[in-house]
């Protein structure tokens, strides 16, 4: 097992590493052999990246030849998934963009995309906080609107023109959120859907799923 990335971060505005954030890292480390055999300097992009950890993780152990960039809406997870990559030598971070999903990219430029949602069902998606200070930061990484899926769908609906031709992505699911269902909606859709890692982690039932067009 790989060692985690030390972390720079505030964790009452930050979300704080757990067994989602490990679940992740390990399915990277499953599949580092793939990525390696497949992509040579790609660009790498991490969706609500909260503390940095995961991003880290990649550049530091599994893709040290890749481009990274991260997107939050949190400004303090931006701040922190940079000085997260800085303790942990940097390698090549382009930067990190306070950005909704990767509306702040350019289409198909995505060579590898990895996302922990707001998985957790709620009667909304939160709205962004007005103020640097306020406290429902944190909730943004949290609460998903009905069934934890509307933030991830959205995402989904436009995955076709995030990434890159042979681009790829790690997305991560509860079990609340039916991601069997999920997975043969998009099969149905032309992609090639494999769970990579399943793990029971105290009262959820987490998975990551790999996404790749046929």
């Amino acid at each position: 097992m790989l060692p985690t990335p030390d972390v720079v971060a505030d964790y009452d505005k930050v979300y704080e590493p757990a067994e989602d954030s490990f679940l992740l890292l390990d399915s990277l480390e499953e599949e580092k052999d793939y990525i390696n055999s497949n992509f040579k300097s790609p660009l790498v992009v991490e969706i609500g990246t909260g503390s940095g950890v995961v991003t880290s993780f990649m550049h530091k152990h599994i893709i040290p030849q890749g481009l990274f960039l991260t997107t939050d809406l949190n400004p303090h997870a931006c701040r922190a998934s940079l000085d997260t990559s800085k303790k942990n030598g940097g390698a090549l971070f382009l930067d990190s963009l306070q950005s909704d999903l990767t509306t702040s990219i350019r289409p198909h430029l995505v060579d590898i995309l990895v996302f922990n949602p707001p998985y957790v069902p709620a009667e909304d998606v939160p709205a962004v906080p007005d103020s640097e200070d306020a406290y429902e930061w944190l909730d943004l990484a949290l609460l998903g609107g009905d069934d934890g899926m509307v933030v991830t769908d959205r995402l989904l609906a436009n995955l076709d023109s995030i990434l890159s031709s042979d681009g790829i992505a790690y997305i991560l699911f509860c079990a609340r959120n039916k991601p069997k269902l999920v997975a043969s909606k998009m099969e149905e859709m032309g992609w090639s859907v494999t769970l990579v890692l399943n793990r029971k982690a105290g009262w959820e039932d987490l998975s990551v799923y790999k996404f790749k067009r046929v």
